[in-house]
């Protein structure tokens, strides 16, 4: 009968068995050459004779050097040497050990006969039968010990039939769950909070089973699954109600467990083992009492079985519950456990007598995103692709998760403080922060030098020196006041280059994108002719001067996209003073719940901020184009009258004076008299936040409606904007939005701008551009130049180099996202800001400004 054995994926197999045994055969029959590092094949390498036992002591620290780099790289390795000492084999213990994976023992025992007849056959093997019959005794005194020298498995094998009848198979470790994509719920540590982790999952959209009794004992939601990062328990007024459902989940497959440093302690109580009863083990051991035997020895077990951690989505995810460095994703023994369940300290303790520990996840590097608990923190901050997600349920904070790969943090208040920590628990950021640090200090080094910043839809977007450097000079000479400047708008992305070779760009192009990504229901706005504006509006003097550190009675601010004030300050008043009124009119602080409001919006005309960029670039232009021009045709069609030979020149140069009046026509009608605050409109099209409330989760039909309603109150300070709902995959549709665009564009208008309907998407490659603007052929003439749509131009223009542009919308518009949420939280001014400051500063970077 063929007899089957496992070896990891990832181990230390050392063979062992007398010289003749069959170890190099074995080798080359179930493993690749590249795994197996063979004794004899180091004495070559050092001595050029496989035979020279002189050089055995090289040989090994060779092996052992070869064997170090393979299990670094993660690579299972193989030792092919006789290693029938235990001196020799616990060197290779000692390494599996110190490279954190498991050493497995394969023994081959043969006849000895068998080995003498085939060490005879062999020409290069000159050594006595003594020499077998030692190494036989060797293995035969130490074969019962394998186990107890640190092997994870032994598996001996005896005789020639059993060997060569043997099949081998590789499993996978038990936290190798890379094949697991998820999504995935994960949840931080719970300690017998049962109320706060149903009310958790339900807020999740899990639907709780409960027992005859009342009690539940399982959660699912199709398509998704839960993962515990641990200390589940201890502490809190329930520790086996949240073991039951917690074990009801892992057995129906709804969800994984990892243990914590609590788990642990309790395990070893549970299975009569001498432990401190302190930090809530009292409490858990006397609920625990109260429960049926059954019931405590299933928990017990389940306990016993939980895995140090967890390697999920190809290595993309990592669960650990005191988090785990990179080095040790995936790997097993003593030293990552104590890892995942202790975390690492420095070896000092503070006041309150407690580790101090060590912040690893400063140094962390690593590609997988992991995610923990173990220390709470009042609110979760991602830190180099890292997440803490423990705030501290039991101490009165909150049960937080986050979903994976969406990077949506999901909470839930606690009911009561049930337990008093021995440390304080720390003040929430909204408090204040350090106590070193008022919320509304700013400090310059939080936005000089090279910086990393972190947000819940993108992570890692630097910021380069010289970028922030640039943009300190901005913001301290010529910004608004810090304190309203909660948000500065991302740089828009232009739709892909047309396919039509008389244009540039084109509809098809934006819902084609939008398509591939699997969005399918867009809105198309308007796009206004403009300048961008945020405009931030209080509902009175008071609330902007208690709320906003407001002065000069303004109840409120307008800037541009970097951070400029678009008008002085008795202007800016008199426009936030009109602004608040319609609001008022409107109901939208009441209907909101709100004391001030932050809006998106485009404020127009044109000129009321380009007013020198039209007077200095595009006039003399157009200006001198008409001047020029129409006397060259002149003259050219004299020469024509005279028989030169200038048809082509001519036939271009009027097609050049066209051009300019196209180009002259295509500016001015963006432009209007304006006279103090007559003729200036606001055209909002996103609310972007109010008081404890970012609203990039509400669809776009949400924001529109808010802005009709401030239309309706007064048109002629509000413009209205038009849109049109499409379905990506309906090519009805698609042909109607696109005959509106040409409607737009042949009467004037700038284009559009296409939107994903439901606001923040993310789709098959993360976060989804959140706008693609298509502008009309001849707005793009005032972009490119009057002779831009002449076929050479149109032609050379057709490779716009569009990847950078992208990028830097996505990161822009991740820090703006991330800004508002820090803002609905309550964060101090100097996180917002780091984030506001962000966004100017990648404004820095070079990108061809007629994108």
């Amino acid at each position: 009968m063929t007899r089957e054995i496992a070896v990891p994926e990832l181990c230390l197999v050392v063979l062992v068995g007398v010289s003749g045994a069959g170890k190099s055969t074995f080798a080359r029959r179930h493993f690749r050459p590249t795994e197996v590092v063979a004794s004899d094949f180091c004495r070559g390498l050092v001595a050029d004779d496989e035979n020279d036992q002189a050089a055995t002591p090289l040989a090994f620290q060779l092996l052992e050097y070869l064997t170090g780099l393979r299990l670094d790289a993660g690579r299972l390795t193989v030792i092919d040497a006789t290693n029938v000492q235990p001196e020799a084999r616990r060197k290779l213990v000692a390494l599996a050990r110190a490279h954190d994976v498991l050493p497995v023992a394969v023994v081959l025992d043969v006849p000895e006969r068998v080995c003498l007849d085939r060490n005879a056959g062999r020409q290069d093997r000159d050594f006595g039968p003594h020499v077998v019959r030692r190494q036989r005794d060797q293995l035969r005194r130490g074969l019962r010990g394998l186990a107890k020298e640190g092997f994870r498995a032994v598996h001996t094998l005896r005789g020639v039939e059993e060997i060569d009848d043997v099949r081998l198979t590789r499993t996978r470790l038990s936290n190798d769950k890379r094949d697991e994509h998820g999504p995935f719920d994960v949840i931080g540590d719970v300690h017998g909070c049962r109320a706060e982790l149903e009310a958790l999952l339900e807020r999740l959209g899990y639907t709780l089973v409960r027992d005859e009794r009342g009690r539940s004992v399982d959660a699912h939601r199709p398509g998704r699954r839960a993962v515990f990062v641990g200390d589940l328990v201890d502490r809190g007024p329930d520790t086996p109600g949240v073991l039951r459902l917690a074990m009801g989940m892992v057995a129906a497959g709804h969800a994984l467990c990892v243990p914590g440093n609590h788990e642990h302690k309790l395990a070893r109580a549970l299975a009569g083992r001498t432990v401190q009863v302190t930090n809530g083990l009292a409490e858990s051991l006397a609920q625990l009492a109260r429960e049926p035997d059954e019931f405590r020895s299933a928990a017990a077990t389940f306990l016993d079985g939980l895995v140090s951690h967890y390697v999920l989505d190809d290595g993309r995810l990592v669960v650990s519950h005191a988090g785990l460095i990179e080095k040790y994703h995936g790997r097993t023994s003593g030293r990552v456990r104590a890892f995942c369940l202790y975390g690492q300290t420095t070896g000092e303790t503070d006041e309150f007598g407690l580790p101090v520990r060590y912040p690893w996840a400063q140094d962390y590097r690593g590609r997988a995103m992991v995610l923990y608990g173990h220390t709470p923190i009042p609110e979760p901050e991602w830190v180099n692709n890292t997440l803490c997600l423990d705030t501290g349920c039991v101490f009165g904070g909150r049960l937080t998760a986050l979903r994976y790969p969406e990077r949506e943090l999901v909470s839930v208040p606690a009911g009561a403080v049930y337990y008093q920590p021995a440390r304080p628990f720390p003040a929430d950021p909204a408090d204040g922060g350090p106590p070193d640090r008022a919320p509304e200090v700013l400090d310059i080094a939080d936005v000089s030098g090279r910086r990393v910043l972190e947000t819940s839809y993108l992570s890692k977007i630097s910021v380069r020196e010289e970028n922030a450097a640039a943009a300190l000079e901005v913001m301290s000479r010529f910004a608004v006041d810090p304190r309203w400047l909660l948000y500065l708008p991302p740089t828009m992305r232009p739709v892909a280059t047309a396919s039509r070779p008389d244009l540039l760009e084109h509809p098809a192009q934006a819902f084609e994108y939008y398509r591939d990504e699997g969005v399918d229901a867009v809105v198309c706005q308007e796009k206004h002719m403009g300048s961008r504006a945020v405009a931030l509006v209080a509902r009175s003097a008071a609330v902007a001067t208690d709320r906003f550190g407001a002065s000069g009675g303004a109840c409120g601010q307008v800037w541009t996209r970097t951070g400029r004030p678009f008008f002085p300050a008795d202007r800016t008043v008199d426009l936030t003073d009109r602004l608040r009124s319609v609001i008022e009119r409107a109901g939208l602080f009441d209907d909101l719940r709100t004391d001030w409001l932050l809006l998106d919006a485009e404020l127009l005309p044109w000129n009321a901020k380009a007013e020198p960029l039209l007077r200095e670039a595009y006039a003399p232009v157009g200006a001198a184009a008409r001047a020029a021009l129409p006397a060259a045709v002149e003259a050219l069609t004299a020469a024509a009258a005279a028989g030169r030979d200038v048809a082509d020149l001519l036939d271009r140069t009027r097609r050049r004076v066209a051009n300019a009046t196209a180009f002259t026509e295509a500016y001015r009608r963006y432009c209007w008299p304006t006279e103090g605050l007559d003729g200036v409109r606001l055209a909002p099209f996103q609310l972007l936040a109010t008081d404890g409330a970012a609203h990039h989760g509400r669809p776009h039909s949400w924001h529109l409606e808010i802005a009709d309603r401030l239309a309706a109150v007064d048109p002629w300070l509000v413009a209205p904007t038009e849109r049109r709902t499409v379905d990506t995959t309906d090519e009805a549709s698609i042909a109607t939005a696109t005959d509106w665009w040409w409607e737009l564009t042949a009467k004037g208008g700038e284009g559009m701008v296409v939107k994903p309907a439901a606001n923040l998407i993310r789709g098959r490659r993360g976060v989804v551009q959140p706008g693609l603007k298509v502008r009309g052929r001849e707005y793009l003439r005032i972009i490119y130049g009057p002779d831009y749509t002449e076929p050479a131009n149109l032609e050379r223009l057709r490779d716009r180099r569009l990847g950078h542009k992208q990028s830097l919308a996505l990161r822009e518009y991740a820090l703006g996202l991330e800004a508002l949420d820090r803002v609905a939280r309550g964060e101090p001014l100097w996180r917002v800001h780091e984030c506001v400051f962000g966004v100017l500063a990648l404004e820095s970077e070079p990108v061809d400004p007629r994108l």
